[in-house]
């Protein structure tokens, strides 16, 4: 999850300079190159979330002596999170997958 807060940062910082300056970028490689590491860091994105999501259920299953209402409470925010991200960043991936035969 340490690469895809770079580099949807660095994306969106992307997509706002060409939205400011009225010019979107319509090469091709340029489109790949986003379509691939979005579909890398989606992947990588849903490993990190089916892991917290199975260490919750573990956590939850085991008893109250390992996890605290509080702590397996924020465990199972955090898995929500997670997919929450797998899926926005699946659904760009889609997205830009579709957008690539326009240019």
């Amino acid at each position: 999850m340490a690469l895809v807060t770079p580099w949807s940062v660095s994306l969106a910082l992307i997509d706002a300079y060409s939205v400011f300056i009225k010019c979107l970028p319509r090469q091709p490689r340029v489109l790949l190159i986003v379509i691939v590491g979005d579909w890398a860091l989606s992947f990588l994105s849903l490993a990190a979330a089916c892991s917290t999501a199975s260490v919750t259920s573990l956590l939850v299953n085991v008893g109250t002596p390992y996890c605290w209402s509080k702590l397996c409470s924020r465990y199972q925010f955090s898995a929500a999170l997670a997919f929450l991200s797998w899926f926005l960043s699946f659904a760009s991936t889609l997205f830009n997958l579709w957008l690539l035969p326009s240019l």
